[in-house]
């Protein structure tokens, strides 16, 4: 695979071709920690369904499952047979849910794919491009709902699991979803399922999304104007704004930033910019946050979904927004060490550097191998951590592999990207 990392955080996902279309965007890989995104390219035509589970059954009228938080996601943890734990990542930005070749083989689906399956082109380790395959997996079980049939990409997901640093068993589509209420409680850090027939009373801001495509795209305002946004759980980022036709006013204006990369369509740098005007999620307003300017379709990401507990109602098409204060949000100045990486247990390759940056002027390259961060072994450091540091630290150090020796330590200061 290929990876790039950035500052921010990052997420898997593979698109259908359909969803491109809609989301020209595929999932981000910001700043210092390498996200991947598995863009895809589908053979499905747009008006058909993405593929759902054969039967879903729950156990309990109101199922809550325990998080955990990395970066900007919920990732939740099931166990039922001896094999597990297994550890999912809430991908609501993605039709289609990927499971790592060991699941695949230990639950294999009574029913061949369907000739309509999405095969998703991703880029190996060698530079080609390969295609992932189409499979069914014969069950999957979060508590006491269970999901038969589940139709899923066959995909490693070690790469993932090194860059968060716990390993994780495949990412979960939205249409996975698609006959329960499914509530991402970011604050409570857990994963609420319900029957999509509940009655039960859902406070907060209610706002439709299309139903379609039977994706979570909702209208946001930015000012006075409205336009389309996919709420994107599998996503980092704060927010992702393509300002075709919004000409948006900045407080900071635009600057290059991390590499941003993406298996299916190679590497970027991000533009982040801290806009003049709020955007609004209905009645929660975000004051002049700062977004990812983007070619692609507006979404919002993990950074501005972790304020709420989120409620998606598939068979009804809307969402419920839903935090006990209601102030306006500020979003924080974006910090930054000022490389990207792309990581492994071993050592963290330098994926880019910003520019104007102090680790630019550090003499910091691209291509170069990280093995200590704080003269401590990359191995110890994990997404959480290192995220922790660079909010909180004046700068790092970082210790390089110059052939089978290690360098002297370069210190590297910490900056505002974006004040």
């Amino acid at each position: 695979m290929k990876w790039c990392g950035r500052g921010s955080g990052a997420a898997h996902r593979a698109k259908t071709g359909a969803e491109r279309r809609r989301r020209p965007r595929g999932l981000t890989v910001i700043c210092l920690w390498a996200t991947l995104l598995v863009t895809g390219c589908s053979v499905l035509p747009f008006h058909r369904e993405p593929p759902r589970p054969g039967r879903t059954t729950l156990g309990s009228p109101l199922i809550i499952l325990p998080a955990e938080t990395v970066g900007n996601y919920l990732i939740v943890e099931a166990k039922w047979d001896r094999e597990g734990p297994y550890r999912f990542l809430v991908d609501t930005g993605t039709s289609i849910t990927l499971v790592t070749p060991a699941l695949a083989r230990r639950y294999p689906g009574r029913t061949a794919p369907p000739s309509t399956a999405p095969r998703v082109p991703v880029k190996g380790a060698n530079g080609e491009m390969t295609e992932l395959p189409a499979t069914s997996l014969r069950r999957l079980e979060l508590g006491a709902a269970r999901f038969d049939e589940v139709p899923a990409l066959i995909y490693d997901c070690a790469p993932l699991s090194a860059h968060l640093g716990i390993k994780i068993d495949g990412v979960l589509g939205f249409p996975l979803f698609r006959e329960t209420l499914l509530t991402l409680d970011y604050p409570g850090k857990r994963v609420l399922l319900q029957p999509a027939s509940s009655h039960a009373l859902v406070p907060g801001t209610v706002i439709g999304f299309d139903d379609q495509s039977k994706v979570p795209l909702i209208q946001v305002r930015l000012g006075q104007r409205t336009f389309a946004a996919l709420i994107d759980s599998g996503s980092d980022s704060t927010f992702s704004l393509n300002p075709v036709g919004l000409s948006p006013q900045f407080a900071e204006p635009p600057r290059l930033g991390a590499t941003v990369g993406t298996i299916t369509a190679g590497d970027r740098v991000e533009r982040l910019g801290r806009l003049a005007e709020p955007i609004a999620l209905g009645t929660q307003i975000f004051e002049q946050p700062i977004v990812d300017l983007t070619d692609e379709l507006s979404a919002v990401g993990g950074g501005m979904l972790r304020h709420f507990a989120v409620t998606f109602d598939q068979e009804h098409n809307r969402v419920t927004f839903h935090r006990e204060s209601r102030e306006s949000i500020a979003t924080p100045a974006r910090r930054s060490a000022g490389v990207s990486f792309s990581k492994t247990p071993a050592y963290w390759k330098i994926a880019g550097v910003i520019p104007g940056s102090p680790a630019e002027g550090a003499g910091i390259r691209a291509g170069e191998l990280v093995t200590r961060i704080n003269g401590e072994s990359v191995a110890r450091w994990d997404l959480r951590r290192y995220e922790e540091l660079v909010a909180k630290a004046d700068e790092l150090s970082l210790t390089f592999l110059n052939g089978a020796a290690e360098t002297e330590p370069k210190r590297v200061r910490i900056f505002e990207l974006v004040p």
